[in-house]
């Protein structure tokens, strides 16, 4: 292999790793701990259960789901089968604000008594209305059984997010302010970074401009030599 080749080509794998680096995910999941104190028909009750919350893009709206790990409460009798449904709401952050709601289904076996409670995972639609890093975080669960909210659930720990989603695509949902009245565009103000998912980004924007500045360098010296 010659050696214009051989600069060539590993010119490439480098400009290839940048764009890698470049290409962040649109969405960081982290499980968290949540603490739930729960009023309930025969008292108070608490448990500490891993909360899960994932979302899948679908179309304009996303897909959340919302997974625990184990039970937060108990009941004293017996609970048969399709009489128990969770639902919970999710708190929104950053970009967005208020809440989205999501809702397990019905119990496919029977619960015994004294027998802590799996919920299971909880489903529901989040339609963003402008473009930016939202994040979702665990609220409050209700289990609704035998005909009336047996128990009541909030988080006492204050849990940090379960989800940050990078919003992109939603159409005039951006911040970007309108053009002056002298025919010239205002720059948009840079947004604050956030974290380590936008340095990644930022990191792989600079390498790919100092890549690209020594692949013009090179081109320059290699038809100088050819000369």
């Amino acid at each position: 292999m010659t050696d214009r080749r051989r600069t060539a080509a590993a010119l490439a794998a480098a400009v290839t790793g940048a764009v890698v680096l470049a290409a962040a995910p649109a969405a960081q999941a982290a499980v968290v701990d949540v603490n739930y104190a729960c009023e309930t028909k025969i008292g108070p009750k608490g448990a500490v259960s891993p909360v899960d919350i994932k979302a899948v893009r679908d179309g304009s709206a996303y897909t959340i789901t919302m997974s625990f790990e184990k039970g937060v409460s108990d009941s004293p009798v017996e609970l048969p089968k399709g009489v128990m449904t969770p639902r919970a709401e999710l708190v929104l952050g950053g970009a967005d604000s208020g809440t989205v709601k999501v809702k397990g289904t019905p119990n496919t076996a029977a619960i015994p008594p004294d027998t802590p409670i799996k919920i299971g995972t909880l489903t529901g639609t989040y339609t963003p209305k402008k473009n930016g890093k939202v994040t979702f975080t665990a609220g409050t669960l209700t289990v609704h059984a035998l005909g009336m909210d047996a128990a009541v659930c909030t988080p006492k720990n204050n849990p940090g997010p379960a989800l940050a989603l990078e919003v992109t695509g939603v159409s005039g949902g951006s911040d970007t302010p309108p053009p002056s009245s002298g025919g010239e565009e205002t720059p948009p103000a840079e947004l604050p970074r956030t974290g380590p998912l936008d340095s990644a980004v930022a990191l792989g924007t600079l390498g790919g401009t100092v890549l690209l500045t020594g692949a013009a360098g090179v081109l320059w010296l290699t038809r100088r030599t050819a000369r």
